[in-house]
């Protein structure tokens, strides 16, 4: 079965994580990427997760409350039953859940991905093969500079200017051309520049 790719916003939103080993670390890395508030309860915590800056750490048994309130779950712990229970606790509340390498326990997966400023690309194989997902990954890295990042905020930076002087069915136009410029000079355009591709589209009108 294949998961529908839908990117949804973590900033600041309330996570947990139930484990405390290196399953664990790895899922705060992931969610302190996208900006979550993440909550870890475990009976034992890894000392390197305890080092993890502003998490909340709770070193204590899983409780069912513990799911209230939150944006999404992940049972990460040792134990496939207890990481089944997490699982239909979450699912009886609605609450998001990924349990780790159970994939019939999962309402959702963590995709492999590559991420520059706010631009992610993700790939999933649908929990059948990380090595597809890992290979797809390694190819697209070259495609995923910083430069790709930085040219995707200026793109978002421009466009209420672009919206208020270019006709509609040109500005693709000019988003195309700010694009291609600034990967072929390898850095993002001037503010002369971007004025004169705009110029030079409503000149043409």
């Amino acid at each position: 079965m294949s998961y529908f790719p839908m990117f949804i916003e973590l900033n600041d939103e309330d996570c947990l994580i139930v484990g405390g080993g290196r399953i664990a670390l790895h899922k705060v890395k992931v969610l302190k990427d996208f900006g979550a508030r993440i909550t870890v309860v475990a009976a034992r915590i890894l000392p390197e997760l305890k080092a993890a800056e502003d998490i909340e750490f709770q070193e204590r048994r899983f409780a069912p409350e513990d799911v209230e309130g939150r944006r999404l779950v992940i049972a990460a712990t040792d134990d496939k039953e207890q990481n089944h229970r997490i699982s239909m606790i979450c699912k009886k509340k609605h609450i998001p859940v990924n349990a780790v390498d159970q994939t019939e326990d999962c309402s959702f997966i963590f995709p492999a991905y590559l991420k520059e400023n706010e631009v992610v690309a993700a790939f999933s194989s649908g929990g059948q093969s990380p090595v597809v997902t890992q290979y797809l990954k390694e190819q697209m890295r070259s495609v995923m500079s910083e430069l790709l990042g930085e040219l995707a905020m200026q793109l978002g930076g421009v466009r209420e200017r672009i919206r208020q002087s270019v006709p509609e069915c040109e500005r693709k136009a000019v988003y195309q051309a700010i694009l291609q410029k600034g990967l072929k000079h390898g850095e993002p355009l001037s503010d002369e520049d971007i004025e004169l591709l705009i110029f030079g589209c409503t000149r043409s009108e």
